[in-house]
């Protein structure tokens, strides 16, 4: 798989997500994938600063990403720094 295939896929994953974020008012993009192994994402909206967003990244999000994209090793939430 090549990576405009892992980020077409990764991109699909996360349309997959979107509507159980925007149930809680929230959002989520896709900010880069490093070495076809490590998706960074962005939380928007409710998902900032939510207490469980860690939990979501890594059970929901992550597993979610995984089952399309097997060779993905993690999800990483960036936040903004302004």
């Amino acid at each position: 798989m090549n990576s405009k295939e892992i980020k077409e896929k990764v991109l699909k994953a996360l349309d997959e997500i979107r509507p159980f974020l925007a149930s809680d008012g929230g959002d989520i993009s896709l900010v880069s994938i490093d070495n076809d192994r490590i998706v960074n994402v962005k939380l928007h909206g409710a998902c900032v600063g939510c207490s469980v967003n860690q939990m979501t990244l890594k059970t929901g999000v992550e597993m979610t990403i995984k089952k399309y994209v097997p060779q993905i090793e993690r999800v990483v939430g960036v936040e903004d720094h302004d």
